[in-house]
């Protein structure tokens, strides 16, 4: 499809396309799609106050029937799968299957957050005084504003708007300013869900599109007690600490440097295949992209020749193309960046095989060749996060020091090994083994589901986010003693009487 017709199979009208002061470029070739209208600073008061409002009804709507609201997007969204996928592919340029699983994860998310309408429940917990009892409640906790950035435009969305819903919180969006597009169809999709749920109040979910000062907003307004921010750790490192300076709660989901420890008894061919996919997909620009492989030295040689031969026939171009396995980057700058990054990691002793721009055969757009780059040690350039299909490659000689260099890094997102050896296993997930947020086994860091708790430590953030139980994070834990005896006896044994 054009892309005009995929704008048009969203439900975007003319009036929704123009007249705005924020341009829309697809990744795909370079082109303007749009120019939409942005909300100013000045409206933030406004829209804020009404989500204010909107959770003073919402609070008081039994759990369940708010999982139902959540149920019908699922089901809009179902019905939606294809043509949302082509915009996430148009607006974010994924390649197609890309785009149609992030629009799945959200199908599941809203799965997961209806089962969990029944399932908001506390713990009974035993009283050391005679004729009481202890119990912990949960509670909403009012408006949930909602950053998120170019890469996963609607997914990060869905994770935090289902779980919010259901939670009694209402929901302010905003997106980044190079993915508006998907976020618009989004509210158009949701309407459909509240129009046939009925009865919702009036600004339970916002949509606002803008610049840092729209953001700013958000994370100053004691008004807005919950701030769930994805993107980079110098975004996380300014709103963190102004959310926390007026006791709100910031659940941040910042970078990751993910690694993956091969080791001598893995199985090279499967172990191939996850390098590839978790360090090309989405063309490196996945927070839990693979970044650092980290290799025996007894099988590095091997191994570097293997993937030097995947990388060299992996199809690259228009990601609406049947057959593409690598689209653009989001734009020129990130092409930029990337250049930039390989002549860094040059410069400190490293042998780069692959990186160049790629300009015969794409449409246009930031297209570049992944990059697989053989470092002597770990270096300042590879413990830095660059978002593009760059794969640093270092060599180990015991598992202890696969795991220093592994957790040798700032951020502490996603990580994995590759072995057969049950104790190597075990270890790389005990507290002696990775200190990341994710840590798997004989499979790659990224392509996370949403039944567990998505998030990371050290510079990733600590947030949480999707499955178990991140919803805590959306609410505020309450607990409760009933005295259901005549008498007053005081814990610890405390004698005050009067």
């Amino acid at each position: 499809m054009t892309h005009a017709e995929i704008l048009s199979t969203n439900g975007f009208t003319e009036v929704d396309l123009t007249g705005g002061s924020l341009a829309v470029r697809s990744p795909i070739d370079g082109a303007t799609v749009a120019h939409v209208h942005e909300t100013t600073a000045g409206d933030m008061g406004t829209v804020i106050a009404r989500s204010q409002e909107a959770f003073r009804a919402w609070r008081t709507v039994p759990a369940p029937r708010r999982g139902e609201l959540v149920r019908l997007l699922g089901e809009e969204l179902r019905a939606a799968k294809d043509d949302l996928g082509a915009l996430v592919t148009l607006e974010a340029g994924k390649i197609t299957s890309e785009g149609l699983g992030e629009v799945q994860e959200m199908i599941d998310i809203c799965d997961f957050a209806v089962g969990l309408s029944r399932q908001l429940y506390g713990l009974n917990i035993a009283s050391e005084r005679p004729g009481h009892r202890m119990m912990e409640s949960w509670h909403p906790m009012g408006p949930v504003g909602v950053i998120s950035a170019f890469n996963f435009p609607v997914a990060v969305w869905s994770w935090n708007t289902a779980l919010a819903l259901v939670c009694g919180n209402p929901v302010i969006w905003k997106p980044s300013e190079k993915t508006p597009l998907t976020a618009m169809a989004c509210q158009k999709i949701l309407a459909r869900a509240l129009a046939r749920f009925g009865n919702a109040p009036e600004g339970l979910h916002q949509l606002v599109i803008g610049g840092p000062d729209v953001g700013e907003a958000l994370v100053s307004s004691k008004d807005v007690p919950i701030i769930s921010a994805t993107g980079s750790t110098r975004m996380g490192s300014v709103v963190g600490p102004k959310v926390a300076a007026r006791w709100g709660r910031p659940i941040l989901e910042l970078g990751g440097n993910n690694a993956m420890i091969v080791a001598p008894s893995a199985d090279l061919d499967m172990a191939v295949r996850a390098i590839v996919f978790s360090a090309v997909g989405t063309a490196g620009q996945r927070c839990t992209s693979l970044r650092r492989l980290i290799v025996h030295d007894s099988i590095r040689e091997t191994l570097v020749e293997q993937l030097k031969a995947a990388y060299a026939s992996l199809p690259i171009g228009d990601p609406r193309q049947e057959g593409t396995l690598i689209g653009p980057l989001v734009d020129e700058a990130a092409r930029d960046r990337m250049q930039a990054q390989l002549n860094k990691a040059r410069t400190e002793g490293g042998t780069v095989h692959g990186g160049e721009s790629v300009t015969d055969g794409v449409p246009g757009g930031a297209y570049v060749r992944p990059a697989l780059v053989e470092m002597p040690e770990q270096t300042e350039t590879v413990r830095e996060e660059t978002f593009a299909p760059i794969l640093y490659v270092l060599g180990y000689e015991t598992l202890d020091d696969a795991i220093a260099l592994q957790n040798d890094v700032p951020q502490g997102l996603s990580s994995c090994i590759f072995t057969l050896n049950l104790l190597e296993a075990e270890t790389f997930l005990s507290a002696a083994g990775s200190d990341c947020g994710i840590a798997n086994v004989n499979i790659g860091p990224s392509g996370a589901e949403i039944g567990g708790a998505f998030g990371g430590e050290k510079e990733t953030g600590g947030g949480r986010e999707s499955g178990s139980d991140a919803w805590k994070g959306y609410m505020r834990r309450q607990t409760n003693t009933i005295n259901y005896s005549a008498e007053l006896p005081l814990a610890q044994g405390v004698k005050f009487d009067i």
